[in-house]
């Protein structure tokens, strides 16, 4: 429904009014008739389109009734459908009459003239600026769906920038500028008409923190550029100039969805009459148009890897070089975090998870900051955060427990569930049991993932790790048939089996961590006999189970979705599981190479059983595994390949947008 404007009409003095392209005028006809008036009759000149609501019928003008009785209250509405060229060149005529009478007792006269003025973005999600009959005040989902992206411009394209890109209500580079999305203010119309009325570009007061809005002017020069919305900058008065009809704003965002945040934000231009001095303006149109802020995206294991990273520390020589042979063979360029960087700090993907945000218009790389702050808290800032490259972090206010570092933080292949899509998968959170005591990871953390909309999080079970990460007992890797992947969990059911069945075979003497300086070597027979070990595998069990169930559900799983691995755990009610030797699911994966850390397995026939049996589940899939040796640098302080690694990778070929939440 085009918008409409109530305008006044007078038989004492002609009047004069605009009407904006695309708009309606509603005129009085009743408020200024004479007394004794019972009809009237209208005529308008060529450009001017008009059209009567008489007893719930639509009549178009000139009609073959020539005159419209009064009451009961008829509505005469007009429209124009080109710009005028002078002010006042087109007009309506309004005459009244007495009952039978054949000679008007009153005439009012109004002058029109029509202007353009239309606020526009990339409504229809093409990457560029088009005029659309679609309605730019609605943000709707899915592959029909319409409404401008705006990305949070976090990365920092000027190397002598302090902090990030939105942080400086300045434009330093055109680079800077392309991460912006182009807001496009049209005007046509007697430049009179612009002289004596005022273009306001404006922002609602509760948006005016989440934006920011600059402009050129016509020479779309780099120091022209100046920062006229966003802040405490709540309206611009625009100047269209005399030789171009567009003026292009460019506009960023500030902050991503949160729980405060739906993030959508909204832009405004009015065109606001002058009055007789003294009084205040007041709006003749509004033309509006709705923003959503692309959300923070994760990227899981099956994804292609574009860059591996991993922090050198003392002892970790070995360690390094084996990750740097397998991103070779990945093809994967690796980095590696210098000690200055990460001051001893080796877990890497404890300290920052790597997503992206994307337009239709960009794309680039962001990584999102973990709360735990310690001796890598400052790489993501100093060493991730440049041009094209993006930066956002949560704080933890009520203390960073060991559930707010990313080892917490996985992601899904996508996933169909009950007829339900995620095509960017969902997001997977460990969390506790209602429970006294129970830990959780931070609430701002929580609040943002949620918030982002689309990678619906799901929370499991992993307080009853000393640790607590999901990637303790789960993993994504490729896979070549039905959903395209399998998750591994991590077993002890599966490894108990494995070492039953080697002892029925006659190899219980056959012992663990061969090859390993001052570590203890219990035999198969002496794990298989060990009832508290046993029974602590039994709980780990039923925690995994717990989780496995609710992966199922939530991310719409069958059995043969899910591979066992042999897996061990040790430790107490008080103080969590860890793993008792390498976990194996705690792996590296680099599309079709997995780094899988060594599990120092009982040999068996000259090979480790554990080894091989993981190389029979995956190896059939396709999949390469390399096993890698952490024992001493990782896993005895509580970790795995997984945690001292970190990968960016390809982003989804799926549009965000296209996702119906």
């Amino acid at each position: 429904m085009a918008q409409q404007r109530r305008v006044q009409l007078s038989t004492q003095r002609p009047g004069s009014t605009v009407c904006v392209l695309g708009t309606e005028l509603a005129l009085d006809v009743c408020g200024s008739a004479p007394r004794g008036a019972v009809s009237f009759q209208v005529q308008a000149t060529p450009g001017v389109r008009l059209w009567l609501l008489h007893e719930g019928q639509s009549v178009k003008l000139p009609s073959s009734v020539s005159r419209w009785p009064l009451a009961p209250s008829p509505e005469l509405l007009l429209a124009m459908d080109a710009p005028s060229k002078d002010v006042g060149d087109e007009k309506v005529r309004i005459s009244y009459f007495r009952e039978a009478g054949g000679v008007p007792v009153g005439r009012a006269l109004l002058y029109l003239t029509c202007v353009e003025v239309s606020l526009d973005a990339d409504v229809n999600r093409s990457g560029a600026v088009s005029r659309t009959l679609l309605d730019k005040t609605s943000w709707t989902w899915g592959p029909e769906g319409h409404g401008a992206v705006l990305l949070v411009n976090c990365d920092r394209d000027d190397a002598g920038a302090e902090g990030l890109d939105n942080e400086d209500n300045a434009v330093l580079s055109y680079n800077d500028l392309q991460d912006m999305a182009q807001l496009v203010l049209r005007t046509r119309g007697p430049r009179a008409i612009f002289t004596g009325h005022r273009l306001l570009l404006h922002v609602d007061f509760g948006d005016a923190d989440k934006i920011g809005v600059f402009y050129g002017g016509s020479s779309g020069e780099l120091e022209k550029f100046r920062h006229v919305l966003g802040g405490s900058k709540l309206a611009y008065s625009v100047r269209p100039s005399r030789h171009c009809h567009e003026s292009v704003f460019y506009v960023e965002g500030l902050a991503f969805p949160d729980l405060a945040f739906s993030g959508l934000v909204s832009l405004h231009v009015t065109l606001l009459e002058s009055p007789e001095k003294g009084l205040l303006e007041s709006p003749i149109f509004t033309d509006s148009v709705v923003f959503r802020v692309a959300p923070w995206i994760m990227t899981p294991n099956t994804a292609a890897p574009l860059e591996v990273f991993v922090c050198s520390v003392d002892g970790n020589e070995e360690f390094v070089a084996a990750v740097g042979v397998l991103a070779e063979q990945a093809q994967c360029p690796l980095t590696v975090c210098p000690v200055p960087q990460n001051r001893q700090d080796r877990w890497i993907q404890d300290e920052m998870e790597f997503g992206y945000v994307q337009a239709p218009y960009k794309t680039f790389p962001v990584v999102f900051d973990s709360p735990r702050d310690r001796g890598l808290k400052d790489f993501p800032v100093r060493s991730i955060l440049g041009p094209d490259f993006g930066y956002v972090a949560r704080q933890a206010p009520e203390g960073a427990s060991t559930l707010d570092s990313f080892g917490n933080l996985e992601v899904s292949p996508p996933v169909t569930v009950q007829g339900k899509e995620y095509p960017l998968g969902r997001i997977l959170i460990g969390s506790s049991f209602p429970r006294l005591g129970g830990r959780r990871m931070a609430k701002a953390v929580r609040d943002f993932l949620v918030a982002q909309k689309v990678q619906a999080p799901v929370e499991l079970f992993s307080d009853w790790l000393q640790v607590g990460h999901v990637d303790e007992f789960l993993s994504f890797v490729p896979a070549p048939d039905r959903k395209g992947f399998r998750l591994l969990l991590a077993s002890p059911s599966a490894c108990y089996q494995l070492l039953k069945e080697k002892q029925e075979e006659g190899f219980g003497e056959a012992a663990m961590f061969q090859g390993l300086d001052r570590v203890p070597k219990p035999t198969i027979n002496e794990i298989l006999a060990n009832e508290e070990l046993r029974k602590f595998n039994d709980y780990a069990q039923s925690c995994i189970s717990w989780n496995r169930d609710i992966l199922k559900r939530s991310l719409g799983l069958a059995e043969p979705d899910i591979l066992d691995i042999p897996q061990l755990f040790q430790g107490d009610s008080t103080s969590g599981a860890e793993a008792f030797f390498p976990n194996m699911v705690n792996m590296l994966v680099l599309g079709r190479h997995l780094g899988i850390p060594k599990p120092f397995g009982p040999v068996v026939g000259g090979r480790c059983c554990l080894e091989q049996r993981v190389r029979e589940l995956l190896e059939p899939l396709g999949l390469s595994c390399t096993f890698i040796d952490d024992f001493f640098s990782y896993h005895v302080l509580s970790g795995d390949v997984h945690c001292g690694t970190n990968v960016r990778r390809k982003p989804f070929a799926f549009k965000w947008w296209h996702v119906v939440p």
